[in-house]
């Protein structure tokens, strides 16, 4: 049962395997998420660059490199590793995205009510 301190991102069957999908701020927060599928698991960030806090896609849900191996930040070129968020290339080498607790209920993808900035 989903409480009434968590929110429903989505049907978690609209992350394909190997991508990734964004979401908007909720109202009253500044910063979004996103999830990443890859090897069946999901995880969910805060979609802020460590660096220097700006959302980290170029395009809706375009938050991974061409061979879909990292997470990378349009602005910098900062590459993140999928499975913790810590970044392997780029100014904010060896800092982290803000992962962000969450489960899959009932096929929905759901996160903590105050999950971002």
């Amino acid at each position: 049962m989903i409480g009434a301190d968590e929110r429903v991102l989505g049907p978690v069957e609209e992350i394909a395997e190997g991508a990734a999908r964004g979401y908007p701020a909720p109202p009253g927060r500044f910063t979004g998420l996103f999830a990443v599928r890859k090897g069946g698991e999901v995880v969910v960030y805060v979609n802020s660059c460590p660096h220097i806090g700006l959302p980290l896609e170029p395009l809706p849900h375009r938050f991974l490199d061409t061979r879909k191996a990292h997470i990378i930040c349009a602005v910098h070129g900062a590459r993140f590793r999928i499975e913790d968020g810590v970044c392997v290339s780029g100014p904010c080498i060896g800092q982290a995205l803000e992962a962000v607790p969450s489960r899959v209920e009932d096929g929905m993808l759901v996160v903590p009510a105050d999950a971002g900035a």
